[in-house]
């Protein structure tokens, strides 16, 4: 295969092949960004290896990860942190990339799974499971995916009108939240306490007690998910320039949409069933990475490295930075996504 060759255009470089039948163009502020986030969501997740109850040496962590270590490191790491630690960085990725691709597609700041009642849905599925038929916990994460699912797909029949208009999703999403917020309050009103206060732990986010069995669905559904997700989003800037310019420049805009939205979709459910509905995670990672990286349309890689870095982020100082001690993680996603919401709303 003959090497690549390169022209610099504007801010980025372009690559092709040595025939020039296959190019892309590589940002390169964007792409130095986004592996600064990845390595300090890395650092993070060792130190939240390292640390805890029972304090393991890094340099034992990382013996551990690569296989060379044995006795109560190994168990203690990849037994009952890195489970948890890698939950919260597929998670925070998956909400990163949905996302953004829910702000894309309703050229809104405030059009993420957090808004347009898709959270509320999963949150929904998995009361049913908890609170109605007593279900365990991988069947709790199905109650949760299904709910997600089937609250995705009544917005967008409910908002469909020759076309999904942005406007339309974001105000049928609300108003179908609404209504599925009561629900499930009428659900825990009614249920006894002890399954009421396990109920309410899951509706605010956790990651305790994650395991394997938790991590492998969600590490195959991401797996499979991302690389459809960027796929398709290179069609996402020519989307925001309206649907009549979308189609003009050889778009085909409602399959496009359609392929979106349910990507979108899929990532918000599984991530939402892994550990519960977190909160602004999905509404402040894209925000934060068009700053940071300073791109000018929709970054999926650095929504996704921004969802990972605020995840681990939010599990550490919910575990060690928080004086009241080890909270769920989804406390600290609302303290950190909410300043941010005042702040974007005050400035945008």
């Amino acid at each position: 295969m003959s090497a690549p060759t390169h022209e610099r255009v504007l801010s980025g470089r372009v690559v092709r092949n040595a025939t020039g039948s296959v190019s892309a163009r590589i940002d390169l502020r964007a792409t130095t960004a986004v592996l600064v986030m990845l390595l300090l969501a890395l650092a993070i997740a060792l130190h939240s290896l390292a640390s805890g109850d029972f304090d393991v040496p890094l340099p034992d962590v990382v013996r551990t990860l690569l296989g060379q270590e044995t006795g109560g490191a190994q168990f203690i790491v990849l037994d009952l942190r890195l489970p948890r630690t890698l939950t919260a960085v597929l998670t925070g990725a998956a909400l990163g990339v949905s996302g953004a691709i829910f702000q894309s597609l309703t050229r809104n700041p405030l059009g993420s799974p957090d808004f347009i009642g898709l959270t509320v849905g999963a949150s929904s599925g998995a009361l049913v499971v908890i609170l109605v038929l007593d279900g365990s916990t991988n069947q709790i994460a199905v109650g949760a995916l299904i709910g997600c699912t089937a609250t995705a797909l009544a917005i967008y029949l409910l908002a469909y009108r020759r076309g999904a208009q942005s406007f339309r999703l974001i105000l049928v999403g609300i108003g179908i939240g609404a209504m599925l917020d009561a629900f499930n309050s009428f659900l825990i009103t009614r249920a006894r306490l002890d399954d009421a206060v396990g109920a309410q732990v899951w509706l605010i986010g956790t990651l305790n007690g994650r395991s394997w069995d938790q991590v492998r669905p969600l590490l195959l559904a991401v797996v499979v998910l991302l690389p459809l997700a960027f796929w398709q989003s290179r069609h996402l800037n020519m989307l925001a320039l309206g649907d009549e310019t979308a189609t003009a420049l050889g778009v085909p805009v409602e399959r496009t949409r359609g392929l979106l939205f349910a990507c979108a979709v899929a990532l918000a459910a599984v991530a939402t069933s892994a550990a519960g509905p977190i909160a602004f995670v999905a509404l402040a990672a894209p925000q934060l990475a068009v700053r940071v990286t300073r791109s000018a349309g929709a970054g999926l890689a650095g929504a996704a490295a921004m969802g990972a870095l605020l995840m681990v982020t939010s599990d550490w100082v919910a575990q060690r930075a928080l004086p009241s001690g080890p909270v769920p993680v989804g406390i600290a996603t609302g303290l950190l996504g909410g300043a941010y919401l005042c702040w974007l709303l005050i400035h945008e």
